[in-house]
């Protein structure tokens, strides 16, 4: 597994992407997701990742899907996963199938 850049934590592209241009303040968006501000302040700083009801609740809020959200935290934990184990990754054979 070859990453061209580190996968980039769905709490950034909520910030970065969404909630900056739209004006959003965390509180806004806690209060109108029904989650703490805790919950969205930890997303932001990388130290929680994206629940699936969290991705329902961010789909509908955005107008985006719920794979949409599953999918950044997939790809963020198995670029994480990668990064701390490739070294047993790496020495697994590839099966040649005849």
């Amino acid at each position: 597994m070859t990453a061209v850049r580190p996968s980039t934590h769905p709490g950034i592209i909520l910030k970065e992407e969404f909630a900056q241009p739209l004006g959003l303040t965390q509180a806004k968006m806690a209060h109108d997701l029904s989650v703490g501000i805790k919950t969205l302040s930890e997303l932001y700083n990388e130290k929680r990742g994206i629940s699936a009801l969290m991705a329902l609740k961010l789909a509908r809020y955005f107008g985006t899907t719920p794979q949409f959200w599953m999918n950044l935290q997939d790809n963020y934990d198995l670029y994480e996963a990668y990064k701390k184990t490739s070294y047993k990754v790496d020495r697994v054979p590839v099966l040649e199938i005849a």
